[in-house]
């Protein structure tokens, strides 16, 4: 038990958890050095850890050069509509698999989850195909209309959570005379909010993370997304990386200071969902 362990073991437990996360934070930590250094410094041998002078301007250059706030802009839309996407249809799919009684459910819940063994590579082209023909491609449509139509883990996390919640509610509800959307709306979701966070943390980050797909779909410069930004700056500043390093860090932060926000919620819908059945 842990009460009963000696301060000596305790102490080293704390030791290693800092030591694997200090690990982890080593390219980070270079990174946000790097952004502050001049180009040659970050070749320096030994390594420079703490940049002399510091150049704060880096990061001003490196968000003027290219128009980042153009890309985040971009991005942010991408991931917003993403996010209510998935929360709109994976909470309704997700509920009623868990909930509403219908022959073949169990089999259906089956084959929608068969589909994620499906790698993206397999439906890449027939989906480029698709969305050529409707007339997407250069639109944020290809990027966040599927949304609305469920993903498979999302709607099984979900599900997991909506199984948890006791239906005595749902019956106290009824009797009250609330139908099956007020049920939902009024019961259930606020029960379901740590879930949901997790939910939207998640596509955040898979959203504001994104390469290969904006890289498909979206080939106007004035469409990018803040990854096929930092690629194009690499690729047209090569060996300018404290520029680059700069600008990683500012696409870096909005995911940081999400996660950290709604950190509670995350690791308390990670959980839940993942003991109850």
């Amino acid at each position: 038990m842990i009460g009963s362990r000696s301060p000596l073991h305790r102490i080293a437990l704390t030791a290693l958890l800092w030591a694997v996360a200090l690990l982890f934070l080593i390219p980070l930590l270079w990174m946000i050095s790097s952004s502050l250094k001049s180009n040659y410094q970050i070749f320096e041998i030994p390594p420079r850890w703490i940049p002399n002078p510091p150049r704060w301007e880096n990061y001003r250059e490196a968000l003027t050069v290219l128009p980042f706030h153009t890309y985040i802009l971009n991005t942010a839309v991408i991931s917003t509509l993403t996010i209510i996407g998935h929360l709109l249809s994976c909470t309704l799919i997700a509920y009623a698999f868990a909930r509403l009684r219908a022959r073949g459910r169990d089999v259906l819940f089956v084959v929608m989850l068969a589909t994620m063994m499906l790698p993206y590579p397999v439906t890449m082209v027939p989906l480029y195909v698709l969305f050529q023909r409707l007339g997407w491609i250069n639109t944020f449509l290809p990027l966040t209309v599927p949304a609305f139509l469920g993903s498979p883990f999302y709607i099984f996390l979900l599900r997991q959570f909506f199984l948890g919640i006791p239906r005595d509610f749902e019956d106290a509800a009824r009797m009250d005379g609330a139908n099956l959307l007020q049920i939902l709306w009024q019961i259930m979701l606020p029960l379901a909010l740590p879930a949901m966070a997790t939910v939207a943390i998640f596509t955040f980050q898979a959203s504001w993370n994104d390469f290969l797909a904006p890289l498909i779909y979206l080939q106007k410069p004035d469409l990018y997304t803040v990854t096929l930004g930092l690629q194009f700056f690499r690729s047209t500043y090569t060996t300018n990386w404290a520029l680059l390093m700069a600008a990683s860090l500012v696409t870096v932060l909005p995911v940081v200071v999400v996660f950290f926000m709604a950190q509670r919620y995350f690791i308390e819908g990670i959980t839940l969902s993942g003991i109850k059945s």
